[in-house]
């Protein structure tokens, strides 16, 4: 268990805006109207977690139930979204190295899927994308979202949304079948590509996906990756959570008829699937639950690092056995192909069976270093490489 100490300063709960003089008079604490959590620099953190040689973790801050993370570069600010109603803002660099955690939008509907681009915040609701024109962090206290489409499941089952923009400029949000094994309907179980100006016209390009949980694109190739969490009630070890490359226009990837890799669900096995499904690159562990994925470019860790990906597994919730709970490295080739994957960061799960963290999602820094939600604990962690 981690041990470490914290400062929470309640304010009126609303949307404020944050001026930067205001960090510096207050030791970084900001005080109009907001609820500030500020973690202590000074604590160990990372005591049962298992990283390989040279690589070190600590907590870089507290945000409660953080998920997504989306980093504007622009701002200095790191975005971080909840399944609640809350979307955060962290600053990335602060002189006393509290990174301080500001609400800058409540009263959402799980906006789960965020992501920066051209100085927008886009916001994935569980009905809907919206965007926020943010020229400062101060603006985004009185911006109002711009509704760019309405027509996604208003299903709480798998509505939290996971979203990237492509190389190719489009916006892929991915949207969960609303049950554990069913058919779909509509838009569930897709991913939708969405192209600028035609917010209101978006493309299935992927179907039968039973839940994709993490998307990001090959910096070689810029061929769109994405999790998808296998069905339940299938037994401990089937099936393979997965995961999947975007290979052409309204791809097939098998669900319902196959609860996730070449395992046939049970209420589909005698109907014959669809031909041409495309299997996944990777078959993890059944019930691992992959989510966040991060392609890393950076020039901090080591270079046979450069261009492979980090999976957060978020962990089993049903299993007899608890299994995941982990970062998971996926290494490819020059060419962009999957070679292999292997745990990255281990000890969430004690050899007891109890839990001290469910990782969620990954997100470089200009810097290099590695940051990762965890959902359960209301943590960020940083993640460095020294050389041994």
């Amino acid at each position: 268990m981690f041990r470490t100490k914290f400062w929470m300063f309640s304010f009126l709960p609303r949307l404020v805006k944050l001026p930067r003089v205001l960090w510096r008079l207050m030791g970084g604490i900001a005080v109009a109207c907001a609820t500030i959590v500020i973690a202590s620099p000074n604590f160990a953190a990372g005591a049962d977690l298992s990283l390989p040689p040279g690589f070190s973790l600590s907590v870089f801050a507290r945000a409660p139930q953080a998920r997504s993370l989306a980093l504007a570069k622009e701002l200095g600010f790191l975005f971080v979204s909840t399944r609640a109603d809350t979307v955060y803002a962290i600053p990335v660099k602060d002189d006393d190295g509290k990174h301080p955690t500001y609400p800058v939008l409540r009263g959402l509907k799980s906006p789960n899927g965020i992501a920066w681009k051209n100085g927008y915040l886009y916001v994935v609701e569980q009905h809907r994308v919206t965007r926020y024109w943010v020229p400062s962090l101060d603006a985004l206290s009185d911006a109002e979202p711009e509704v760019l489409f309405t027509g996604l499941p208003d299903k709480e089952w798998h509505g939290n949304r996971y979203v990237a923009f492509g190389r190719d400029g489009a916006f892929y949000v991915g949207v969960g079948a609303a049950c554990n094994l069913c058919s779909l309907h509509g838009l569930e179980g897709s991913i939708l590509k969405f192209t600028p100006g035609k917010w209101d016209q978006p493309e299935i390009i992927a179907t039968g996906v039973r839940n994709t949980v993490g998307m990001d694109t090959h910096p070689r190739t810029g061929q769109l990756f994405f999790t998808d969490n296998g069905a339940d009630g299938m037994g401990d070890d089937s099936p393979p959570d997965e995961l999947n490359a975007l290979t052409k226009p309204v791809a097939h990837y098998g669900f319902p008829w196959f609860g996730g890799g070449e395992d046939r669900s049970p209420h589909f096995r005698l109907l014959p699937a669809p031909a041409g499904t495309i299997p996944p690159k990777v078959k993890f562990q059944a019930h691992v639950a992959p989510l966040g994925i991060d392609f890393y470019t950076g020039h901090m860790f080591p270079t046979e690092y450069l261009n492979d990906a980090f999976v957060a597994q978020h962990g089993s919730w049903n299993r007899s056995t608890p299994v995941g709970y982990q970062i998971v490295r996926v290494r490819f080739d020059a060419q962009g192909s999957v070679i292999g994957h292997e745990p990255f960061i281990t000890g969430w799960l004690r050899q007891d069976g109890s839990v001290t963290g469910r990782p969620v999602d990954v997100e470089e820094l200009p810097d290099g270093s590695l940051l990762i939600s965890d959902g359960a604990a209301g943590l960020i962690y940083r993640v460095i490489y020294t050389k041994p």
